[in-house]
């Protein structure tokens, strides 16, 4: 059973997550604010931490810096819609992914076991090669699901789960279109709801990172009106 650390000044969050996650049959242990946190950390780490980003004693990007001084585990940002400065600076930083306020609960369990088997497969290396684990190599472009890394021309690129989902079933078929409805369904279980705009935003934001290696980037192409396809060089 994975324990996951809850680290949230709102205690409606705290519980109403809570028990979701422990209905997923998680372990989970919940902290009011970082220094709690921490120093239970300190003592026994949990397997995957979610934390917000405004807490009061310590905030959730003290608590990250804290953390990647000597752990590699998950962490997801639980941030507001005003926090897309704080989002960017919290993956350079180490986080995982982040999810916004307010949100599905469904969303954030998703989000949970998508990291948590990612983090099973780099610890073990014990599973079978598939095409969603075979390392993708396309033009500038090389993505290794395993190790969840992507480089531009030979230079990396931190993506959140989504963005490497989206990239990913993109990549594997160069010159195919993929529907925005196609790319639903990769980066979300099918009991989550989101709109196109969602996977807009997405796409926007990948393209923006890749942009920070390369301001020519323009391998991934929308078709108003049908979706996104990606061009090898």
């Amino acid at each position: 059973m994975s324990r996951i650390a809850l680290v949230d000044d709102d205690r409606n969050i705290l519980t109403s997550v809570s028990m979701t996650l422990e209905a997923e049959g998680y372990e989970v242990e919940t902290y009011n604010d970082g220094q709690a946190a921490l120093e239970a950390f300190n003592k026994r780490l949990p397997d995957m931490a979610v934390l917000d980003i405004k807490m009061p004693r310590m905030d959730g990007m003290e608590l990250l810096q804290r953390l990647r001084q000597k752990t590699a585990i998950p962490v997801i940002f639980l941030t507001s819609k005003d926090d897309e400065i704080d989002e960017v600076l919290g993956l350079r930083m180490g986080a995982d992914d982040y999810v916004k306020k307010p949100f599905s609960q469904r969303l954030l369990v998703e989000r949970i076991r998508a990291l948590l088997r990612r983090q099973e497969v780099i610890s073990t290396g014990e599973v079978a090669t598939t095409e969603e684990t075979k390392v993708i190599v396309r033009g500038s472009l090389t993505m290794d699901p395993l190790r969840h890394s992507v480089t531009w021309k030979g230079m990396e690129v931190t993506l959140t789960v989504t963005e490497f989902l989206l990239l990913q079933a993109l990549a594997q078929r160069p010159g195919f279109v993929k529907s925005r409805d196609q790319l639903m369904d990769v980066a979300y279980d099918d009991q989550v709801y989101v709109d196109d705009r969602t996977i807009d935003s997405h796409i926007k934001r990948l393209r923006k990172k890749m942009r920070t290696v390369d301001d020519n980037f323009s391998a991934i192409e929308t078709l108003y009106g049908i979706g996104y396809r990606y061009n090898e060089e």
